[in-house]
Parts: C-alpha cells; structure tokens; sequence
C-alpha cells in the first residue's frame, strides 16, 4: 500500500490546508472531494468510511458549534471509524489552525501580531475575528479582498477563499501552529500514525 491519502472536505480553504498538512507529513494527497458544507460531508461520511476499509482517508470537518466537544460529535457521526480512517475536527474552524502559527500569519496579512489570539482554539467566530484582522491590515489587497464588500450580503470577501488557501500551501506552518492548536497537534499525531500504518 503506497502513502496516498484520499480527503474530504468541506470547502477550498480545508483542501488547501488539507494538502499542507500531507506535504508537510511527506503524505501523497490523492484525490479530495469538496462537499461544499458540512451538511453533505455529515450525509457521504458513511461511505466514505466504507471506502477507508481498504485505503487511507482523511476528513476534515469544523466543529462549529455543533456539539460540546469535538470527542463527542465525533462519537454521534462516526462511532466506528474503520482501519485506515482519519476523522479530524478543527476547533472551532480550519481558520484557527492557520492563525496560530501567528508569526507568519501576521506577516502575511500585513497586520500586528498583537491583534491576533494567543489561543485561537478559545475564539467564539474565526473566520469573523480574521476578517476583523483583515480590515486593519497595511497590505491594500488584504483590505479588499479578505473582508466583504458593503451591501453585498456576503460573509467574506471575494478573493477570501484564494487570500487564506495560497497562505495555508505556501507559508503556513503546521508545526510551529500545532504549538497553539491542539486540535491541530492531535490531528498531525494521527496522520503520522497512519503514516506509519500505510508504510507496513
């Protein structure tokens, strides 16, 4: 069995974060299935741990708030993970994995490190603390981009998506962030389990 790890997940900004965690670990990321929200990854995770019967998988999903904890929501949607199945949850969105590692972060949205948390795992809203970042940001494209334009009725701003996943493949740093992350630092702790496991 080779180390090629097939994913899903909900969004773009997951599967950008997804595939630097595989590069990271020296993992082969296969294919990757963007469910496009929670709701139908929840509804395909069945098969999906059928599929990991037989070949490595990894789901990323965002706790939200959907359950106290992420043991228990893992608990009520997947109670019996099979051999080469790697369910993982962020705490409380994929945003907090990348805004601990909080040197680069900062640096790369152009913004003070002391705006950021030292514990983005405590935020109550990521992705709206991030975006509240971006708006004090000295880089123009940040500004624009991140945040979403007035009236639009849209969360995040246009280029959000293309902003957050170029930082998660190209700067971000999984270990250093794993240090703020525990989330994060068990989830490396598993892949490199099923690492060792597919290698055999």
């Amino acid at each position: 069995m080779t180390t090629s790890v097939t994913a899903a997940v909900e969004g773009a900004t997951d599967e950008a974060v997804v595939f630097a965690l595989c590069e990271n670990l020296g993992l082969h990321l296969g294919a990757s299935y963007v469910t496009n929200g929670k709701d139908r990854l929840d509804k395909n995770i069945k098969g999906y741990n059928n599929a990991a019967r037989h070949s490595p998988w990894l789901v990323l999903r965002d706790l939200d708030h959907d359950a106290e904890c992420a043991p228990l929501l893992v608990k009520n949607l997947l109670p019996n993970p099979s051999r080469y199945m790697r369910f993982r949850l962020a705490v409380r969105e994929v945003e907090c994995r990348l805004m601990a590692d909080i040197e680069n972060f900062a640096d790369y949205m152009g913004i003070s490190k002391s705006i950021l948390s030292d514990n983005p795992e405590d935020l109550d809203d990521p992705k709206a603390f991030l975006i509240n970042a971006a708006m004090k940001s000295k880089k123009r494209k940040i500004r624009e981009d991140v945040p979403p334009r007035a009236n639009s009725g849209a969360r995040v701003g246009p280029g959000y998506g293309s902003v957050i996943s170029e930082f998660a493949q190209k700067y971000w740093r999984p270990e250093k962030a794993a240090k703020k992350s525990d989330s994060l630092k068990r989830c490396i702790k598993r892949l490199r389990e099923l690492k060792r496991k597919i290698s055999l």
